[in-house]
């Protein structure tokens, strides 16, 4: 396993880390100042200071890209369907101008979630077989771009308004139907906070293998929890073994960045400064 206890080169940030402090060019600058070499910006922040803009702010930084947050939401009934798979082509088209390595891809719950306006349903495997489908037809697009996608199994906690894919087996089981053939064309992302529980985890990333791991995300998960979406602990403040599952997903050859994720109410109020230093500090320690 590589040592991070000296330096934090295998550090990004995925920017929704520090959203509330600043716009995207602030957060590329804080981080160039910090020495950290990697990000993972999402689409709103992009789209706020002007894709033009963002890709020169990254040049200008001499920034890598651990991901681009983030493609998906597929489910939706049939009047919003070309307008989801529209987006995830321009999503595509974006990430390929900022020269990301993968789009993450958060698939989405039941179609009046991940698409306001859509009919109100509960037949989540219909969710399911929209997510399949449409991932599909994205790989088609997506592949003229050599744009590896990478699906995010979110906590089943998230089922009905975020992601119906819950599990890794789940998403590399799409990915068996999909790419059997293992291109690279299409993977997962795997964020501890999502996964941390699952008995089938270690077998699962087994089951990955390098070419399907395309993108690994840290954070913790604190007890008590406040709120499932908004109180991620920073690393060492919960009970996920990071460095156990960092060690599984490195024994298959990960050698990518370890992305910090941590959408918390808390380190939003905190200065962006502080909030990047314990980053690094953690990163060293906990990760």
């Amino acid at each position: 396993m590589r040592d991070f206890s000296a330096d934090h080169r295998w550090l990004s940030l995925n920017t929704a880390t520090v959203r509330k402090q600043g716009d995207l060019v602030q957060i590329i600058d804080a981080c160039a100042r910090h020495g950290i070499r990697a990000i993972d910006p999402w689409r709103d922040q992009v789209g706020a200071i002007g894709l033009d803009r963002a890709v020169r702010a990254v040049r200008d930084s001499g920034m890598e890209l651990s991901g681009y947050c983030r493609g998906g939401m597929f489910t939706s009934d049939a009047a919003y369907r070309i307008e989801a798979r529209d987006d995830n082509r321009r999503a595509v088209d974006e990430a390929t101008a900022l020269g990301a390595p993968c789009i993450v891809l958060v698939v989405g719950g039941l179609p009046q979630y991940s698409r306001p306006g859509s009919a109100a349903t509960k037949d989540i495997a219909e969710a399911r077989a929209q997510v399949e489908d449409a991932i599909a037809e994205m790989m088609e697009y997506a592949l003229k771009a050599k744009m590896p996608l990478a699906i995010e199994p979110l906590h089943p906690a998230y089922a009905a308004d975020r992601a119906c894919v819950n599990t890794t087996k789940q998403a590399l089981d799409i990915c068996d139907r999909l790419d059997p053939q293992r291109s690279g064309a299409l993977g997962v992302a795997l964020d501890v906070y999502h996964i941390w529980w699952d008995p089938d985890l270690l077998p699962q990333i087994e089951r990955a293998g390098k070419d399907r791991l395309l993108a690994f995300h840290v954070c913790d998960w604190l007890v008590p929890t406040k709120d499932i979406l908004n109180d991620r602990g920073m690393m060492g403040d919960g009970v996920i073994d990071i460095k156990s599952i960092r060690a599984a997903v490195e024994a298959q050859g990960f050698d990518g960045y370890s992305e910090i994720e941590i959408f918390s109410d808390d380190w939003w109020e905190k200065p962006m400064d502080e909030v990047l230093q314990t980053c690094i500090q953690r990163h060293r320690s906990a990760v």
